[in-house]
């Protein structure tokens, strides 16, 4: 609302001469010549909005921002002088100068302090955890380019109230200084206005944040008493808890992210809410592999096919399972060799696993070798001398013992399965070296050939003279 009052000023005679000064809105260029009455309809109506209970507040900022826009009226007949306005333009000029240069050489001090040998002993490297992120002197130049930043973002805002400052000294420049002025006021006015409008969504939505995140913990809580044995539910297996407390997790943060947003501010706007069509269109189209190696993940995890440190065949692949994840899972062969497969993969392929047969209430794996002989010798001899490889065979158990097989009878020769039990998976192919070296050294020590005769008949068909 306007407001006036009077200014007494000395003239050269000692008498006192009063200059009436009135502080107006200014809303175009040709609002600073309205008449009164318009200018106290303008004031009933800023009390009256003042006045209203319900935007009381925002009343209050309205006033603070007209009256913060609002510029020095002084009528011509009776103002300053143009070389008077003109001198208070140099001064202000000169005074936003003068603190600008002092800023300026405030940071410039700030800088030289953290190239300095104190201010670098004082700046810590940034880890995480065991990972360091930045060094100290990646610090350092992060610290410097925002310091650099910082500085001229000040001095532009301090340039940018001068310049409206300045144009409410000059009649023909008075219009241009509420407008700037209104440049920056208007957008705080409504962050601070959306600011207290926001603070009781903010409380919704630190309170249901922090249920998601103690029911997390407690479910937290459970799954570990599972992993470490100590609570056991019938038909749910150890290896189940850690992945199934991650399921929870991802769907109670996705419950709770589909909760609180209605009151995240502008999730109401169609700009909003066109971006969150956009994200979900892009991640459904080009994530359709990694979703399905998910789901896949999730059905070999509750399959339980394998765990770590198993011995598996993955199509022609033999090895150890060293990770397993959502994702994929990693076999290391006996070469020291790291084999990756999609979940995908493993899903639709055939997987065998060695460990599974030795297990506390399995006999054990059975390994076994064929051995071809002519039928010269008796099948008993070949069959003692078999088995009694495999008993010298360290890790063979001797119980159950091991036994041969016959499984063919080929034109010339017979042939012999030998079948062993051992519960060291991760020992198979030392256990076969040793094995093939004890049935050589069997067959020598009895004076027999393990090499079989083989007879080829070709047919030549002579031409008569």
């Amino acid at each position: 609302m306007p407001v006036a009052f009077s200014i007494a000023q000395e003239q050269d005679t000692g008498a006192p001469k009063t200059l009436d000064v009135e502080v107006t809105e200014t809303e175009s260029p040709d609002a600073a010549d309205e008449s009164s009455s318009a200018d106290a309809k303008e004031s009933g109506a800023v009390e009256a909005e003042a006045g209203t209970a319900a935007d009381g507040w925002a009343g209050n900022v309205d006033a603070v921002s007209r009256a913060s826009v609002a510029f020095v009226r002084i009528k011509p007949e009776e103002g300053l002088t143009f070389l008077q306005r003109l001198g208070i333009a140099f001064a202000v000029i000169a005074l936003q100068a003068l603190l600008i240069r002092f800023i300026w050489f405030l940071f410039k001090r700030l800088n030289i302090k953290l190239e300095s040998s104190s201010g670098i002993d004082k700046i810590k490297p940034l880890n995480f955890r065991k990972y360091k992120l930045l060094t100290a002197k990646q610090v350092i130049v992060i610290i410097e380019v925002f310091l650099r930043l910082l500085k001229y973002v000040i001095t532009g805002i301090l340039l940018f109230i001068t310049l409206p400052v300045i144009f409410s000294l000059f009649e023909e420049t008075r219009e241009y200084a509420s407008i700037l002025f209104g440049y920056i006021l208007n957008p705080l006015k409504d962050i601070a206005v959306g600011i207290v409008n926001f603070i009781p969504n903010l409380i919704k939505i630190i309170i249901i944040v922090a249920i998601t995140h103690y029911v997390l913990k407690g479910i937290k809580y459970f799954a570990i008493q599972i992993e470490k044995d100590k609570l056991k539910i019938p038909g749910f297996y150890v290896e189940w808890a850690h992945p199934t407390y991650k399921i929870f997790q991802v769907l109670l943060w996705a419950f709770t992210v589909a909760v609180i947003y209605p009151f995240l501010p502008f999730s109401d706007s169609r700009a909003f809410q066109g971006v969150s069509v956009f994200v979900g269109i892009i991640f459904s189209l080009g994530s359709s592999s990694a979703i399905g190696n998910l789901v896949a993940g999730l059905v070999i995890t509750y399959m339980r096919p394998f765990k770590i440190g198993d011995r598996v065949k993955i199509n022609d692949v033999i090895g150890f399972i060293v990770e397993k994840n959502l994702m994929v899972v990693r076999v290391k062969t006996h070469k020291n060799e790291y084999v990756t497969f999609p979940n995908l993969i493993i899903l639709s392929s055939n997987t065998v696993n060695y460990n599974t047969s030795s297990d506390e209430d399995e006999e054990g794996l059975i390994i076994h070798s064929d051995v071809t002989f002519s039928y010269d010798t008796p099948w008993q001899t070949v069959h003692e001398i078999l088995i009694n490889a495999a008993l010298a065979t360290d890790y063979v158990q001797k119980t159950p013992k091991p036994f041969v097989l016959q499984t063919a009878l080929d034109d010339f020769y017979a042939r012999y399965q030998i079948n062993c039990y051992t519960k060291e998976v991760s020992r198979i192919p030392r256990i076969y070296t040793m094995l093939y070296e004890n049935i050589q050294n069997g067959f020598r020590g009895a004076g027999l050939d393990l090499t079989s005769t083989h007879y080829n008949v070709n047919y030549i068909k002579k031409e008569k003279n």
